[in-house]
């Protein structure tokens, strides 16, 4: 399985996803950087994602939807902070609308992807995403953000050996 483990800290307000992948940082990275193979994984299985928007640079932004099993539609955001190719991403996360913009009424945390060289040639990713409070990070985990990124990066191994 792609995920090793799950860490949730409510005291550091922050959770922690390891995965392993039998790909090289470039490759893995290329999850990332390439739009279409973005979609074929960020979205659990049962909501695949469509990104509308996608510039890594940072100050710029990724706007995607989410299309659910009925039809319905999920929009989200990334701003992304920082970028170090193909190392690191950091962005701000977060809903929203139909045209992209953010929804206020939901909350935003930041999300850190790091990827690092295993020594067989692997790659070890470790996300970590953080609340800006308590009752933020109970709020996404209540709605299964824990759940539907374990079952997006399920779909990573996929995209690799292909």
């Amino acid at each position: 399985m792609t995920v090793i483990n799950v860490h949730k800290d409510l005291s550091a307000l922050t959770m922690i996803v390891h995965a392993e992948f039998d790909a090289d940082v470039e490759r893995v990275w290329q999850l990332w950087a390439d739009p279409r193979k973005l979609e074929r994984w960020w979205g659990p299985p049962t909501f695949p994602a469509t990104v509308v928007k996608h510039d890594l640079s940072p100050g710029a932004a990724v706007t995607y939807f989410m299309t659910g099993p009925s039809g319905e539609t999920h929009h989200g955001w990334w701003r992304v902070l920082e970028v170090d190719p193909p190392r690191r991403l950091r962005v701000e996360d977060g809903f929203g609308d139909a045209q992209g913009a953010p929804d206020p009424a939901m909350p935003t945390m930041t999300a850190e992807f790091v990827l690092a060289p295993r020594d067989d040639g692997g790659t070890r990713v470790t996300i970590t995403s953080a609340f800006k409070t308590r009752e933020q990070m109970e709020q996404l985990v209540a709605m299964g953000m824990e759940e539907g990124l374990k079952a997006a990066m399920g779909q990573m191994d996929a995209l690799l050996a292909g």
